[in-house]
């Protein structure tokens, strides 16, 4: 029954991964790290889940390892050697990928968002032409296990390593898609060769259908005149310099150059240098939009 729980040892003190989040703080800031932390909430008391919370702003957890298809973990409890948890989700076939590339191919803000550190809002979508979920859907979904001697299966030691996932996942969304089977050169790569037309991997006919709407749907390639023939008039204004008008708006996402180079190698505060950066180009964003206003 929640909310009973065997009396707690006091935990051995650890120098592991501290949460960035504080007390009263919501974990998970962008929404695919939340979706991700909804999936646990859905297993566990309330209790063990305040209990989890407390060890990942603690440094209980030393490492946090993610592969195909698990995370491996350690954390530090009240024993001396530490518990060894393992997260499992089965990863995706590279059928069932190659159909999503082919449904994320159709749409460029797929790529765009991808490639600026972001998740899109509709990537479900991509992945339900596969028959498929990117995120945990339902309880079978996820297999948990620790060593630990806690009856409760999930316990709060990988609620802590579960809470610094999402953590993760906020920076790099990129980790989501390796936890179900591709990584980021082999994702980006495989979109990289739909758009251009070159992956002769078989696709479902949802995904063909979507690659070709939005073809037809994509406006005709301005023709523009050989500059041999402007030579003569090539720094003149034209006609229609009356009519031309620009329009300032903050863009769909932000700070993408800082996204796009990711963390720098030569600062260890990389996580501080690259959200201190993301500040300054949106600071630049307001006080352009604020002269416009």
């Amino acid at each position: 029954m929640w909310g009973w729980y065997p009396k707690a040892k006091r935990r051995r003190p650890a120098d592991g991964l501290v949460a960035r989040t504080g007390r009263g703080e919501k974990f998970g800031q962008t929404w695919w790290a939340g979706q991700w932390l909804a999936a646990l909430e859905r297993l566990m008391d309330p209790g063990r889940l305040t209990r989890g919370r407390s060890y990942a702003r603690g440094g209980q957890v030393l490492n946090i390892d993610i592969g195909p298809g698990e995370v491996k973990a350690r954390v530090q409890g009240s024993q001396a050697t530490p518990y060894k948890i393992r997260i499992e989700i089965q990863p995706l076939a590279d059928k069932a990928w190659n159909q999503v590339v082919a449904a994320m191919a159709a749409q460029a803000i797929f790529a765009a968002k991808l490639l600026a550190g972001e998740m899109p809002a509709n990537i479900e979508e991509a992945f339900a032409t596969a028959g498929a979920s990117l995120f945990p859907a339902q309880r079978g979904d996820l297999v948990t296990s620790c060593s630990c001697p806690d009856w409760a299966n999930p316990c709060k030691h990988v609620a802590a390593v579960y809470y610094l996932l999402g953590e993760q996942f906020d920076d790099d969304p990129f980790l989501i898609f390796k936890l179900r089977g591709w990584d980021k050169a082999k994702l980006l790569a495989a979109l990289r060769a739909q758009r251009m037309g070159d992956d002769p991997a078989p696709v479902s006919r949802a995904a063909k259908r979507a690659a070709a709407n939005a073809r037809l749907t994509a406006p005709p390639a301005e023709k523009a005149a050989p500059l041999a023939a402007s030579l003569t008039h090539f720094w003149a204004a034209g006609d229609d310099l009356s009519a031309l008008a620009f329009t300032l708006a903050a863009p769909e996402v932000a700070a993408v150059p800082v996204k796009q180079l990711g963390a720098p190698p030569f600062w260890i505060a990389r996580t501080s240098f690259s959200d201190q950066m993301s500040a300054a180009y949106t600071a630049v964003t307001q006080a352009a939009l604020a002269l416009e206003a």
